[in-house]
């Protein structure tokens, strides 16, 4: 992050503890920032420009920060400009969707509209410094992890090697149906700026069609649209369609198919819906997705997940899929979609995750890297690279974070596009190799078309000396307990679900 861009996060985010004091939580805050944000930054465009800006009179930044606007008129004048904003089309209506005013003071409201935000000069700034100050918000926001919003941002430097090795194209139609707060799509477009001499249609097919992203839950899907919005990318008013959409990107079949799908699904496996009754009595139901183009019916969201991004992909689309331990080796419809997948797909490359990555607890995950293939009689799989960075590895959010390099050999063994030209790093001769491959036939022979292979020697199981430090081990550890406990939930509440059915 930038000197400029750390200056700002550190002026923002110094006045959110004196907001907690009043209850509001990181999340609250970001997204009182965001509404603010886009206010001024309308402001200043219209001024630098000359031209209409979408805000409607009278609900724009210079009427909140007038300098008579206090006290119980400025809270009751910045409730309406909400509500009214909510009401619009486009970003706008995006931006301020069901936006609600959570600053109780209307003096620490003005404090941070005339002091924190009005004396800073947004559009002066590079989109790299409003961008990244923005982000840096974010992760800060991530950190919280009692809040859960934890769930939502993956490790930067993974997010690029990701991205590096799909090798996106200009215009192409990046997709990223559960986009969180747009890691994914920032660095997409990050990698087609620095790949590509861009010229102007390219440019604006980049601005406007080429990203776009789904986000299920509504406060998260407004932090993504002003993260890309200070990115550069997206329309500031109603005559296009954003590029995020809120919604269950589950719920249909894609309309449009995307040359390249990147993300990094929820980590809950089971997709539930919260029921209440005439009597006002809640209960949770298992959601399962009638979707015709599914291999199998399922409420494991992580296979829906994998089997929606194969729907979602054009015939030589290319994806990269986050996902947990048990989509590569659980039974019964996981086995279903495995099989299917390495038959209709060219599923080329498997990155066993390490721990300690994630904000939220207890994943031991992977990331998938396949291609869409047209129908055939025989599978598309030939074989599939394992990359191992998982045994004798270890990270920790706080400590020891990843970081690009330890990546890099990954990427090297990948080869993003001339994958033609891959070397094993295993052999007999060379058991420490983290890089490997099996063939489709030594894979659909394993129990349950398991893709959960490993090989390399867990130093820590044999040397007591070579042991982490205690306290990754206890990291280590509480995430297995936690990984198994989170699954003793599911069952759980599958169990309770089926014992309040009606008989």
């Amino acid at each position: 992050m930038s000197e400029s861009a750390n200056r700002i996060v550190q002026k923002l985010w110094s006045y959110c503890s004196v907001l907690r004091d009043d209850g509001l939580s990181y999340q609250d805050y970001l997204e009182q920032l965001t509404f603010l944000l886009f206010l001024k930054m309308a402001d200043e465009r219209a001024a630098l420009t000359d031209e209409d800006q979408p805000i409607p009179e009278g609900y724009r930044w210079s009427d909140l920060s007038r300098p008579e606007m206090e006290g119980v008129a400025l809270e009751q004048h910045y409730i309406k400009t909400l509500k009214t904003l909510g009401q619009q089309g486009g970003m706008l209506g995006l931006v301020f969707e069901k936006a609600q005013n959570k600053i109780q003071d209307p003096a620490k409201l003005r404090r941070l509209i005339v002091e924190l935000i009005g004396k800073e000069d947004w559009s002066s700034m590079s989109a790299d410094v409003k961008g990244d100050a923005y982000e840096g918000l974010l992760e800060k926001n991530a950190e919280d992890v009692k809040g859960g919003a934890g769930q939502y941002f993956t490790p930067r430097a993974l997010i690029v090697a990701m991205v590096e090795c799909l090798q996106p194209q200009p215009g192409e139609l990046i997709v990223d149906p559960a986009c969180g707060t747009g890691g994914f799509l920032l660095a997409a477009h990050e990698y087609l700026k620095d790949h590509n001499k861009l010229d102007r249609d390219q440019k604006k097919h980049l601005r406007y069609d080429a990203l776009r992203g789904v986000e299920l839950v509504p406060n998260v899907s407004r932090l993504c649209a002003m993260n890309l919005f200070l990115h550069g990318i997206g329309p500031d008013d109603a005559t296009r369609d954003p590029p995020i959409k809120t919604d269950d990107a589950l719920r249909n079949e894609p309309g449009t198919h995307a040359q390249v799908v990147l993300t990094n699904p929820p980590f809950g496996r089971k997709s539930s819906i919260t029921v209440v009754n005439e009597q006002g009595e809640t209960d949770r139901e298992t959601l399962t997705y009638n979707r015709p183009d599914f291999w199998t019916t399922t409420s494991n969201k992580q296979l829906n997940f994998v089997q929606h991004i194969k729907s979602l992909l054009a015939i030589h689309g290319r994806a990269a899929v986050v996902v947990p331990d048990n989509v590569l080796f659980e039974g019964g419809a996981g086995e279903t979609v495995r099989r299917n997948l390495l038959h209709e797909c060219d599923v080329h490359t498997v990155l066993r995750l390490p721990t300690g990555l994630f904000y939220a607890q207890g994943v031991k995950a992977n990331v998938i890297f396949f291609d869409r293939k047209p129908g055939a009689k025989e599978p598309w799989t030939k074989q599939v690279w394992f990359f191992d960075l998982r045994t004798n590895k270890h990270f920790t959010l706080k400590t020891k974070r990843m970081a690009g390099g330890d990546l890099a050999e990954f990427v090297e063994c990948y080869k993003p596009g001339q994958r033609n030209k891959r070397k094993a790093t295993w052999s007999e001769e060379k058991p420490d190799g983290r890089w490997r491959a099996y063939t489709y036939d030594e894979i659909i022979q394993r129990d349950k078309v398991s893709l959960d292979i490993f090989w390399l020697r867990d130093e820590s199981l044999e040397d007591s000396a070579d042991l982490p430090d205690p306290h990754i081990l206890a990291e280590e550890i509480a995430d297995d307990l936690r990984s198994a406990l989170a699954q003793m939930e599911d069952v759980l509440g599958d169990l309770q679900a089926r014992a309040n059915r009606p008989a």
